[in-house]
């Protein structure tokens, strides 16, 4: 199975950086590796359903991260301190919330949320593996993250990727867009994922909104975090015409038609993806 090769890897990878005899080998080790990649890559594919048979893995990679944190400590190196010990801390609630899931499954994951003593980031984790899992009766959880204003943008933007997985609850999803589209930071942060989400459950429901979003969207370089081209596309799916749009005012530019084809393909390798934010 590749999650268990990658979290081997993974493990093996922490066991290199236990060998290391001072702060400058351990980065050089760190770097070689690219550890942060293989790290996230592995723990992502354990937060996912049906993850039983990781539990081993899962837990040699939580002992391992828990003294790799101890000896990083131990360094008081200012990078380490400052870059690797919060990225360690994010992997050992990432793992130890994926090993709950491994072990208890849904009910054990839904303790941890529920636990308010718990660590903010062990709690986050936990929620993010229920949005990986989704199961039908979790969807209450999650629309109280989305209906709930000043709910911790962390678990609001894990509740927005889950809202795909349940179709006929675009609804919320577009509620949620509607207030906070006049808070620009919030509206930077969730909005890629609220039109993410939009595009995957493929409700109607949302064309006006897209269509709003065609002339006042914001718009970027990127497609993924560009409103408007997200609403072309969406628009395209859902009545087969390319709309005019500020970005794109003639809509009959071949180069158009590339570039709406180029970011379809994009959101489709995206669909089932979804990516863990930072908990401070």
């Amino acid at each position: 199975m590749d999650a268990i090769r990658r979290l081997c890897g993974f493990a093996a990878g922490l066991e290199r950086l236990l060998a290391a005899r001072d702060a400058t080998e351990l980065e050089a080790t760190w770097s070689e590796l690219t550890l942060g990649q293989v790290g996230w890559e592995a723990l992502a594919l354990a937060r996912r359903a049906n993850t039983e048979s990781l539990e081993p893995a899962l837990a040699e990679v939580d002992r391992r991260l828990l003294a790799v944190l101890e000896r990083c400590r131990a360094f008081l190196d200012p990078h380490i301190v400052t870059f690797r010990v919060p990225e360690l801390e994010r992997w050992q609630h990432a793992a130890a919330a994926a090993l709950v899931g491994a072990r208890w499954g849904v009910a054990g994951l839904r303790t941890v949320i529920a636990d308010t003593q718990a660590p903010l980031g062990r709690r986050y984790f936990a929620f993010l593996a229920l949005a990986e899992r989704h199961p039908k009766e979790a969807w209450p959880l999650f629309a109280k993250y989305l209906q709930t204003p000043g709910a911790h943008h962390a678990f609001v933007a894990a509740a927005v990727e889950a809202a795909r997985y349940y179709p006929g609850q675009a609804p919320d999803v577009i509620a949620l867009f509607q207030r906070i589209r006049g808070d620009e930071m919030l509206r930077r942060f969730l909005a890629p994922k609220i039109l993410a989400s939009l595009y995957v459950l493929g409700d109607p429901a949302a064309l006006p909104l897209y269509e709003e979003l065609l002339i006042a969207g914001h718009t970027d370089p990127d497609a993924g975090r560009c409103e408007v081209t997200r609403a072309l596309v969406a628009v395209r799916q859902l009545t087969g015409r390319v709309a005019a749009s500020s970005k794109f005012p003639d809509p009959e530019q071949p180069n158009v038609i590339r570039a709406l084809d180029a970011a379809q393909r994009v959101f489709e390798e995206e669909r089932d993806r979804l990516d863990p934010v930072v908990v401070i």
